[in-house]
């Protein structure tokens, strides 16, 4: 899962680009709202983080062009304290969720989870393909009720499969949940992590898709 920041307190930035990160999630920072909305409208993300508070253009502003222009991401705003009118301007503008700073980063972690769930129809922590169990909240992975060592690459890129059951995924999509923007991308790794994933788990669940990509299978829950 692929997760921008737009934070322009550089300390919060930092923070919140670890603990995503820790979380198991890829993290792309911007520190003002024209470098935000530009990354927003033109990369794939599964969720943003946004602060109101920005330089160059408010985050307000950032969230309406968005919109407009049909970028229907999750989008968690962050607001000052006390400042409930902002609060409404950004669910207005087309927010999903909202949190007042200052705030326990677990509690940013839960908000952002629950709204990729939200917006690919889970409703729980737990995606179940047959017997395979992954835990988006624990970052575990369970076959047919025991645990299944993965690196960080390698669940990453099983978690991003798991949410789009049945649809084919582009090599270039899952250089994407590996990598953020400012680091040297390898797409030939995602044969290997792929070649890893199947020496652990059935070997029918992911098909290669020639020319295309790869495809999950089996049914979900």
């Amino acid at each position: 899962m692929r997760i921008l920041v737009v934070e322009d307190e550089l300390t919060l930035a930092s923070q919140l680009r670890t603990a995503l990160a820790e979380a198991g999630y890829v993290v792309d920072v911007a520190v003002d709202g024209q470098d935000g909305h530009f990354l927003g409208a033109e990369e794939n993300f599964d969720a943003v983080v946004l602060d109101l508070g920005l330089p160059l253009l408010d985050g307000i502003s950032v969230l309406r062009r968005w919109r407009s222009a049909g970028r229907d991401m999750p989008v968690l705003i962050l607001t000052a304290r006390g400042d409930w009118h902002e609060r409404v301007a950004g669910i207005d503008a087309g927010a999903d969720d909202y949190l007042t700073k200052p705030f326990h980063m677990e509690e940013l972690l839960a908000r952002v989870r629950a709204l990729i769930r939200r917006a690919h129809g889970k409703s729980s922590n737990e995606i179940v393909c047959g017997p395979l169990v992954l835990d988006t909240r624990s970052a575990r992975v369970h076959l047919d009720g025991q645990p299944v060592t993965l690196t960080s690459h390698e669940f990453k890129l099983l978690a991003y499969l798991m949410h789009r059951p049945g649809q084919v995924v582009s090599r270039s999509e899952l250089v994407d949940q590996l990598y953020a923007l400012d680091s040297d991308r390898d797409s030939n790794t995602i044969e290997v992590f792929i070649g890893r994933l199947r020496k652990k788990l059935p070997a029918e669940l992911i098909e290669t898709v020639r020319g295309l990509g790869y495809r999950l299978n089996g049914p979900t829950s």
